[in-house]
């Protein structure tokens, strides 16, 4: 559970980046959502490698919070403005307050795993485990497991990589940097806010010459 939850209304604020043109889709449709071509503009020669994974990612979402019938890929999202990314000339960010029970938290880093097609470990008990079973099965190179070439040999490592993925659901500690939340899609009522460029460059601006202030201040008063 999102610790900056607010208990009375159950609800959470997020953070997420979108293309510029999703403003549009927001006030004709009411709702964003995320289609296969939001894939290729943004993952361009990867894209068939990385719409495979975001298939298992969306059958294994599912099982957590129900996918609506016309929702096609998750909305990722940051849980904290810090480790949101920033907006762009290109993008906006929108700041949603949303309830958790639409939320799927996952961890970033266990999702890397699942980029790279490796096994998960429970811990590093388990994970000397399985480093051992593959050594003990001759295995020295684990990357074959998923190549198009070799991958027909290894019906059964797949099986035992893919089963640990679901492991990504699990958060060990709350982390705004490794922590992220994804959504089915964005409804009009969700916005709090929307961030601009130009939002985000003056008020961070703005931080810096506050903190250029203080550090000042603290100089002269304690060199006087």
């Amino acid at each position: 559970m999102n610790p900056d939850r607010n208990p009375a209304s159950g609800k959470v604020t997020l953070w997420t980046r979108q293309d510029i043109r999703s403003l549009e889709e927001l006030k004709m449709n009411g709702v964003i959502r995320i289609t296969p071509q939001h894939l290729k503009e943004k993952f361009e020669e990867i894209t068939d490698y990385i719409a495979s994974l975001y298939s298992w990612f969306v059958q294994a979402a599912n099982q957590r919070v129900p996918k609506p019938a016309e929702v096609m890929f998750p909305v990722w999202c940051s849980v904290s403005e810090a480790n949101m990314l920033r907006p762009t000339e290109e993008t906006v960010v929108y700041v949603l307050e949303v309830d958790e029970s639409e939320v799927i938290y996952f961890d970033s880093v266990k999702w890397d795993y699942v980029l790279n097609h490796l096994y998960i470990p429970k811990d590093s008990d388990d994970a000397q485990t399985y480093r051992e079973e593959m050594r003990r099965r001759g295995h020295r190179d684990v990357y074959s497991f998923f190549d198009h070439k070799t991958a027909h040999f290894y019906a059964r490592e797949r099986t035992e990589i893919m089963n640990s993925w679901s492991r990504i659901f699990e958060i060990d500690q709350w982390d705004i940097f490794r922590v992220q939340a994804n959504l089915w899609e964005i409804r009009n009522g969700m916005v709090k806010s929307i961030l601009y460029q130009q939002d985000v460059v003056s008020n961070e601006h703005l931080k810096n010459e506050r903190k250029f202030d203080v550090q000042a201040d603290t100089f002269y008063n304690g060199n006087r």
